[in-house]
């Protein structure tokens, strides 16, 4: 009898064990996933991936659980590319002028064009490595973008070109060359010790996209900006090749889906935040942004060309074809600019 009563209770456990394997988000059967990063929590590229994470439990349905790690806590900036084909994390957020010569195709989209938004430059920066894939290879690509166009932030006007000559500024990848042509003089340092060297005179500015003046309150330090779209960087969110072929083929679509649908969401987003951040600047800072005369600004493609002859010559010499890569992307930002701001 005690046998016979024991049976239900076990059918019935196996009945509950059936159902936990089964069941899509259940603990037994979700996928767990770790995305790196290397931004503060506070900054867009880290903001995009928790959107990113959040659309993924939605549209799988709690099926897919991202834990997403900001400000270099699981991976340092330029390890994140290696640490995600090495499964260290299954998925990473990386910017693309941190391994120069790595990253052929998209550092032409870093060189000075003239990008006037994140989302002209992210959506061309899509387009040119969907017809130039190779150098993500080893990796699932899972999206791009960029920040938006850099200008200068300084602590004293820079109404002209002049008032650039000799100054110190701190600028990253692409970009110190970029200043260095302009006549100013590159600084590179990590983000987080220019505040001081501001306040101390080491550098008499910065030269990144504006929503930093927000997000750093740099606005403290610097209350004068020069519009001068000048440089973007670029971003690329990888994931590991094994991990994606473990994927069942319904979480692969959500992924892919989301691909030029998290382009856009950045771009537009970091724009957006970038006119709160000068709004934000002026009323607490009176922060002032400054153009250069028109005459000015119309040398500055002539003053950076040779860094784009160079860039011709430098990625020909690996292989490729840099004048069509160039002239590709030259179609793609006007065809964007125009989309956007009707120019």
């Amino acid at each position: 009898m005690k046998a016979k009563k024991s049976l239900p209770i076990l059918f019935a456990f196996i009945f509950i064990l059936g159902a936990h394997i089964v069941l899509p988000g259940s603990v037994w059967s979700q996928i767990k996933l770790t995305y790196a990063n290397f931004p503060p929590a506070s900054t867009f590229p880290s903001v995009q991936m928790e959107r990113w994470a959040k659309e993924v439990e939605q549209r799988t349905k709690g099926a897919v659980k991202v834990q997403t790690f900001p400000g270099g806590t699981l991976l340092p900036a330029k390890n994140i590319f290696d640490g995600v084909i090495t499964g260290t994390a299954d998925i990473g957020n990386f910017a693309m002028s941190y391994q120069p010569g790595r990253f052929l195709v998209s550092e032409a989209v870093d060189l000075p064009i003239g990008f006037t938004s994140a989302k002209a430059a992210s959506l061309a920066l899509y387009d040119l490595i969907e017809k130039y894939p190779k150098e993500f290879e080893k990796v699932k690509l899972l999206t791009l973008f960029t920040c938006p166009p850099a200008d200068f932030m300084t602590s004293k006007p820079v109404k002209s070109l002049k008032d650039l000559k000799g100054m110190e500024l701190r600028v990253s990848g692409t970009g110190a060359e970029a200043v260095k042509r302009l006549g100013a003089i590159p600084i590179a340092m990590p983000q987080s010790e220019t505040p001081e060297a501001l306040q101390k005179g080491v550098v008499k500015g910065v030269v990144s996209s504006m929503e930093i003046l927000k997000d750093f309150n740099f606005a403290a330090y610097t209350p004068y900006a020069t519009d001068t779209n000048l440089f973007v960087v670029t971003f690329a969110v990888v994931m590991n090749k094994e991990k994606w072929n473990s994927l069942p083929a319904d979480v692969k679509k959500v992924f892919d889906d989301l691909r030029r649908e998290q382009a856009e969401w950045t771009a537009t987003y970091v724009d957006n935040h970038v006119k709160e951040a000068l709004k934000w600047s002026k009323e607490k800072y009176n922060h002032q942004v400054l153009n250069l005369p028109a005459s000015e600004k119309a040398q500055i493609p002539g003053l950076v060309k040779p860094m784009i002859d160079d860039y011709v010559k430098r990625v020909t010499a690996a292989g490729l074809n840099g004048a069509q890569i160039m002239q590709d992307l030259y179609k793609l930002k006007d065809k964007y600019e125009k989309q956007f701001t009707g120019k």
